[in-house]
């Protein structure tokens, strides 16, 4: 299985330091889903790993998170294209649970759903904390200067040897080959 692990804001929607908090707030990067559809139709299996602590801030509830990854299902769909998992974590740091990355439970409940292979899957991430994750499981990481992506790369914290892409687009034009329309 050739997977691929994708953060959501700021990888595939637009992130937000107040937190994406409605389906309206919900807004894809420009060419995102476009790539993750051929990322599938290349023969890679797409999952979802994101902290959502607004949830345990009250921002929002899991119904409207539902609600937007539904969204994200459907377009996904319309492209031809689609998720095997979506893996959330609702806490706050505070509450030291074992999935809120940089913590690896969200990458390990992703595996085990999938009876993957974390040391042969692929994280992209737009942050230290994603980084973070995908070492503590042995997946190879990739950095976008989306969402975080440019403060985190600012902030001299990730390994120099770490590939760096615009967006998710531009990683999927270099696996596939063809650009994202």
């Amino acid at each position: 299985m050739k997977l691929i692990i994708l953060d959501r804001d700021g990888v595939i929607n637009e992130d937000s330091d107040a937190y994406v908090k409605s389906l309206k707030e919900w807004v894809p990067i420009p060419g995102s889903i476009a790539a993750m559809a051929r990322l599938n139709k290349a023969g890679y299996t797409l999952a979802v790993a994101t902290n959502q602590s607004g949830i345990a801030r009250g921002y929002y509830d899991v119904a409207t998170l539902d609600a937007m990854h539904a969204h994200l299902r459907r377009l996904l769909t319309e492209q031809g294209g689609k998720l095997d998992h979506i893996a959330y974590c609702p806490h706050v740091s505070a509450d030291q649970c074992d999935c809120r990355k940089p913590k690896p439970g969200l990458l390990l409940e992703i595996a085990t759903r999938l009876h993957a292979d974390l040391k042969q899957a692929i994280v992209v991430g737009d942050s230290l904390r994603d980084w973070q994750a995908a070492a503590a499981v042995g997946a190879a990481y990739v950095q976008v200067r989306t969402g975080k992506g440019e403060r985190t790369l600012a902030d001299g914290r990730l390994p120099t040897d770490i590939p760096v892409f615009d967006n998710l687009a531009d990683y999927a034009d270099s696996l596939t080959g063809t650009p994202t329309a």
